[in-house]
């Protein structure tokens, strides 16, 4: 059984390219999560449904190359999830279909809860409904019996003024919490920087927060107190897609395969992931070579 499973969308991206075209690809923050902690070489498993259609068995497909463990994703007869990015500067788009709606937690294989280490939820997932009371639900009990849970709201314009009760649902849930510059000033537009991030704490006392600036590095707010300031790495930087996602799957996969290392390598490890995850188009996950050619 995994020791990480990742629940929540998994989707294509449909960019429109020109006035009558656009470019396909498969993606979603939670499945580039999994796929990027499996490609490190984790045991991981990702909790979602995709249609069976041909952008399902796309996202199948790369979820086997990727060493995906398929017991936990769910094949529906229902629309595929796209998202029709119909404007890149600055970035407009919006959701539609509906086969992430039908996964049922109840259908995932026996006992694998026993085996799991960290289980990680966010972005759209927690907000299309009825899958985010479903998924809500699992971190909640996930939490009750001693599963660490990771969580990235990874804001998007599905998230309005009702979500800052549910972002502080789910962070007193959390053990890990990572977070961009731009969620923390959609989750909490009204506070500065360091309010904002005592707010998280407050909801979320016994967690670490990894907060994200990209090119301008990584702040880690470790439970105990202190911080920990992780620049951000130097590449040849082909886009930031997915770099996010490439940082809470390596920091992830560090915590699990050296347990005993400090807080200091995990977050080095995240955003070396993060920065190997820039030097190709689109959301790559980058090799465990990739990560550690970019460390001493």
């Amino acid at each position: 059984m995994p020791r990480l499973v990742v629940f929540g969308e998994a989707l294509t991206d449909f960019v429109r390219t020109g006035p009558d075209s656009w470019r396909s690809v498969a993606g979603g923050a939670c499945w580039n999560v999994a796929r990027v902690a499996a490609t490190l070489g984790v045991r991981t498993g990702w909790g979602g449904s995709v249609g069976n259609d041909l952008f399902g068995r796309e996202i199948i497909d790369k979820s086997t190359a990727a060493g995906l463990d398929l017991r936990f994703a769910q094949v529906v007869e229902a629309p595929p999830l796209l998202a029709m990015v119909h404007q890149l500067s600055p970035p407009q788009y919006f959701f539609t279909g509906s086969a992430d709606l039908a996964f049922e937690p109840a259908h995932l294989p026996a006992g694998w809860e026993h085996a799991c280490e960290y289980a990680h939820f966010g972005c759209i997932s927690l907000v299309r409904q009825p899958l985010g009371a479903r998924l809500v639900a699992l971190a909640g009990s996930l939490h009750a019996a001693g599963v660490a849970i990771s969580f990235d709201p990874n804001c998007r314009n599905l998230m309005d003024a009702d979500y800052p009760p549910l972002f502080e649902r789910m962070a007193a849930l959390a053990s890990t919490i990572k977070l961009s510059d731009e969620d923390l000033r959609q989750v909490y537009p009204a506070l500065a920087v360091d309010d904002a991030l005592a707010r998280v704490r407050t909801h979320a006392p016994r967690a670490t927060v990894l907060y994200t600036r990209g090119a301008d590095g990584m702040t880690a707010l470790p439970p105990d107190g202190g911080r920990i300031e992780q620049p951000a790495f130097a590449v040849a930087v082909a886009d930031t897609v997915g770099a996010g996602d490439a940082c809470i799957g390596g920091f992830l996969a560090s915590r699990l395969q050296a347990p005993g290392a400090s807080l200091e390598t995990h977050v080095r490890f995240a955003a070396a992931t993060a920065a190997a995850a820039c030097t190709r188009p689109g959301a790559h996950a980058p090799s465990r070579a990739e990560v550690e050619a970019l460390l001493p």
